[in-house]
């Protein structure tokens, strides 16, 4: 489970990583960044495939919608993008659903 979900967090990392450049690509006529985005896309979605044999795609995929997600608002707001008290509400009610289906799977079983 150490490695499902350590390669979770890579494919989070990597989404991220390529949605924070996504703006370099100039709508994809910058064709270096438009390749660290596609490539950067298309690990994270590898990487996914290998995290459900282990994990249930429920719980990975809010995961890493969720924690995806917040870390994208974090780094929008510290390149100076706006952050209102409803952003942060709803960043936080993310976080807590992530947090609920986490909590809630390891009961079911």
């Amino acid at each position: 489970m150490f490695v499902a979900v350590t390669l979770l967090m890579a494919a989070i990392g990597c989404e991220v990583g390529a949605t924070a450049v996504l703006p370099r690509t100039q709508s994809f006529h910058h064709v270096g960044w438009s390749v660290v985005v596609v490539a950067g896309y298309v690990i994270a979605t590898w990487l996914m495939a290998i995290v459900v044999k282990t994990l249930p795609l429920g719980v990975t995929y809010a995961t890493w919608a969720g924690l995806g997600t917040v870390a994208v608002v974090g780094i929008s707001w510290l390149s100076g993008e706006e952050l209102s008290l409803v952003k942060v509400l709803a960043v936080g009610a993310i976080v807590g659903g992530v947090i609920a289906l986490n909590v809630g799977s390891t009961h079911a079983a």
